[in-house]
């Protein structure tokens, strides 16, 4: 029995060691974040911290923070209480999408009912520290205001010292330019569709001369019968045309396929913008529901994105990684 003990021990020292004089491979499992969390957008602040947050949950939007983009703790909400913008009546907080503008962090977001198209709008507010107190909230416009049905799940392009929004939800996705705090609009009638009726929970990111337009198509919210899947389109101009790998337009709803659900789970969308790590690896986040958990809502999970010789992202095996090698991140001093 003691022969027995004394095999497993070893056999436990070599798993976590690996092969005599190599270090042992940290590894994460997801979901990262095992709660509901949906529509994640994180950001790394100037001192190295990363910073996650969602949907509003509870009456705010959730704040997590993680010194090594696996293991995130909650650290509270957005908003001061009684501060929680009430621009739209009755409505949650979706969608938010976090960025670092001219000194200030600015937390972009959605504010709509179920069914509500024509009063969603999309509002700001801005702190001093990624942890908030966000303060100064405004009501960019709604979608009567605009004139684009379902303004929501907007996100921002930074190039050039030029701010520039990107958003909507299945009514097409529209581009407009930013005051350069980003605090306004500069014109609200200088609107450019890039994207046609089949996404939503998009961003842009540009890579060796091409822009990149991922984005999310299906249902994202019917459980384990959720069919959302993170597709992805480029082009040349930040303005478009988008196109798939055949040249047909995201304009008429053509795009390649990412990242599709699986039986552990479904859904797997509405990604975060794409963070590198210290070695220059690049990450997405994104939401799922996890089927082991179907009532726990859509958590959050995280994937290392690839990209091929033809210059078109891949992310691992087009499903959600149960496991993976941890992102590289240099410990504080």
């Amino acid at each position: 029995m003691k022969y027995l003990y004394l095999l497993a021990a070893v056999a436990l020292i070599s798993s976590c060691s690996g092969v005599k004089g190599e270090k042992a491979t940290a590894t994460y499992t997801n979901p990262v974040i095992d709660n509901n969390a949906p529509d994640p957008t994180v950001i790394r602040a100037k001192d190295g911290t990363f910073y996650a947050y969602s949907t509003m949950q509870r009456g705010n939007v959730p704040v997590y923070k993680s010194q090594d983009m696996v293991n995130w703790e909650f650290i509270g909400g957005a908003f001061r209480r009684g501060e929680v913008p009430k621009f739209v009546p009755k409505a949650n907080i979706w969608a938010p999408d976090i960025n670092y503008i001219e000194g200030k962090y600015v937390l972009y977001f959605s504010m709509s009912t179920w069914g509500g198209e024509w009063e969603a709008g999309i509002g700001r507010a801005v702190a001093d520290s990624p942890e908030g107190p966000f303060t100064d909230a405004k009501l960019l416009f709604n979608s009567k205001q605009i004139g684009v049905q379902n303004s929501i799940d907007p996100v921002i392009y930074q190039e050039d010292g030029r701010k520039y929004l990107i958003w909507g939800s299945f009514r097409g996705i529209y581009l407009t330019e930013l005051t350069d705090d980003g605090l306004e609009l500069i014109d609200s009638k200088n609107l450019l569709k890039i994207a046609g009726t089949a996404y939503e929970g998009t961003y842009i990111i540009k890579r060796k001369g091409y822009y990149y337009l991922f984005a999310s198509i299906g249902s994202c919210c019917n459980g384990v019968n959720s069919t959302y899947q993170t597709v992805v389109g480029r082009s040349k101009s930040l303005f478009g045309p988008y196109v798939d790998k055949q040249g047909r337009k995201m304009l008429d709803n053509h795009h390649e396929i990412l990242l599709s659900g699986d039986d552990k789970v479904k859904g797997p969308g509405h990604d975060s913008q794409i963070i590198a790590d210290d070695k220059g690896q690049d990450w997405i986040y994104y939401h799922g529901v996890d089927v082991n958990e179907p009532n726990a809502g859509r958590k959050m999970y995280i994937d290392p994105v690839n990209w091929g010789k033809d210059g078109w992202p891949t992310i691992g095996n087009g499903h959600p990684a149960q496991s993976g090698k941890v992102p590289s991140i240099k410990r504080k001093k």
